[in-house]
């Protein structure tokens, strides 16, 4: 029996299909899917408003006092358009659909997926709550516990959480966990396929990804900065620190301020532990710096951040050494980090087009024919965009 010819919707689902399977970091975050562009399509620069939870604080006694709506809401903007090229035959759209897609779609929309995880993977610079230790490889349960304990504090819900980490991380931590109380098909897992897996320590998985990134630190010196003003507004978004001239803050760098700790949200009461403040922007100092930082609030407003908020000349103490590389494995609940894709306009005056969307990613593939050479060129696009929208929720594991 003859094959029957592979159409452009097959084509498109299978591609789509395989490009959910290959992502990792990606796969487990918040997916939303804006159908407003169905029609007309979106272009990069096309931006979605997402809501966060309302806040309020707990008043005592009989007496009614109203609260004005804390209600937040931030505007992610689909910023990125990723693609992939195939070049294929009219004797290969004969193919069965599971052939061809090992052999021409699968070789290449696996790298568009490791394009795509290496991008959210960038979210780390706008995650302030750090554990482990700079320059050595987590190989601990100590580090992962220490990771939910972030969590925890920050009061995020307990599942589904995640760990993405580095083929070192997941080296080390599979070697250091070996049979450490772990049920024997768990242990039974990790021995077969060298990975950590499903169902352990808290997480719904822990994974390992090579598109984990390495981050630089700033030239500034890891002590001996100090706050050069306080900060006296609710809601500040930058902080003075007293700098070396010359030397760098680059963005994602973790300090933390002497006397201004982190507090639950839900309780405004102190975690014991000192905030941990992420640079969201870089910035070169004179003799001080104006860093930017995500809104400080002190406990004594429904959006609480941080105990109170930063006085004068209190010491700063930076993660990590000047000018060093450092693994940023990442540890989160689904909803700390949110990806968004929209439908790409199907283009008029082409060979095919078409459209799949499948929980939360539309992808759109686009055909020509070359008649001279009996060819398909073919491109499979994805638009999207990404963004840490609750980054208390989420931590990085220093590697």
């Amino acid at each position: 029996m003859s094959n029957s010819i592979l159409t452009i919707d097959m084509i498109t689902r299978k591609s789509l299909e395989i490009l959910e399977n290959n992502l990792v970091l990606t796969r487990n975050v918040n997916r939303q899917y804006d159908d407003s562009f169905a029609v007309e399509g979106a272009k990069i620069g096309s931006t979605l408003r997402i809501r966060l939870p309302d806040r309020a604080l707990v008043t005592d006694g009989a007496a009614l006092q109203v609260q004005d709506d804390n209600e937040q809401y931030t505007t992610l903007t689909v910023a990125s358009q990723k693609h992939i090229g195939v070049n294929f035959t009219s004797a290969e759209l004969t193919m069965q659909l599971d052939d061809f897609a090992e052999r021409v779609l699968k070789p290449r929309i696996s790298q568009l997926a490791s394009s795509i995880d290496a991008d959210v993977a960038n979210a780390y610079k706008t995650i302030g709550n750090s554990v482990g230790t700079p320059g050595t490889t987590p190989a601990t349960s100590l580090v992962l516990l220490q990771a939910q304990q972030k969590l925890n504090e920050n009061a995020a819900v307990m599942s589904p959480r995640y760990a993405t980490v580095n083929p070192a991380a997941n080296a080390g931590l599979v070697e250091g966990m070996k049979g450490l109380f772990n049920p024997t098909d768990t242990i039974s897992r990790q021995f077969k396929n060298g990975m950590m897996g499903t169902g352990v320590l808290g997480f719904d998985e822990i994974n390992m990804s090579q598109s984990i990134k390495q981050f630089t630190t700033g030239t500034r010196a890891a002590t001996g900065t100090v706050t050069g003003a306080a900060v006296t507004t609710e809601g500040a978004t930058s902080l003075t620190l007293t700098v070396g001239s010359g030397e760098t803050i680059a963005v994602g760098d973790v300090f933390t301020i002497a006397d201004c700790y982190a507090v639950n949200p839900q309780t405004r009461e102190s975690t014991g532990s000192l905030f941990q403040f992420v640079a969201l922007a870089s910035t070169t100092a004179t003799t001080t710096a104006t860093v930017t930082v995500a809104p400080i609030y002190s406990a004594a407003n429904a959006l609480a951040t941080v105990s109170a908020l930063p006085g004068n000349n209190k010491a700063v103490v930076f993660v990590g050494t000047a000018s060093t590389q450092y693994a940023q494995n990442l540890v989160y609940h689904k909803d700390a980090i949110t990806f968004a894709t929209a439908d790409l306009l199907l283009p008029q005056g082409v060979d095919m087009a078409s459209r799949a969307v499948h929980n939360g990613i539309s992808l759109r593939v686009v055909r020509q024919y070359d008649i001279n050479n009996d060819r398909m060129p073919c491109r499979i696009d994805v638009l999207y965009g990404y963004s840490t929208i609750r980054p208390q929720m989420a931590c990085r594991l220093w590697g």
